[in-house]
């Protein structure tokens, strides 16, 4: 699973756009659009979903999930919990 914030995180830390996201999965800017619409976990066609993750694995994002454990040694960004709006 990939949330939509992780999206927009990943994309911030590659310093790409939706245009280019897009080009690098195979996907519609509109698609990326949608998929970084959504609240929580991205839904959206599951081949779909495949290629967006792929495409940020071979960019160099790994992807961490709810309290799983980095593998790697790099850099990157972890929300520790809930956000308090108020």
């Amino acid at each position: 699973m990939i949330t939509s914030a992780q999206m927009r995180a990943a994309r911030a830390l590659l310093g790409i756009d939706q245009k280019q996201l897009a080009e690098l999965s195979g996907l519609s800017v509109p698609t990326i659009q949608r998929m970084e619409a959504s609240e929580g976990n991205v839904r959206g066609v599951v081949d779909s979903l495949i290629k967006v993750v792929a495409a940020l694995d071979r960019a160099g994002i790994e992807l961490i999930g709810e309290g799983a454990t980095s593998t790697g040694g790099g850099r990157g960004v972890r929300l520790k919990g809930a956000i308090d709006q108020s």
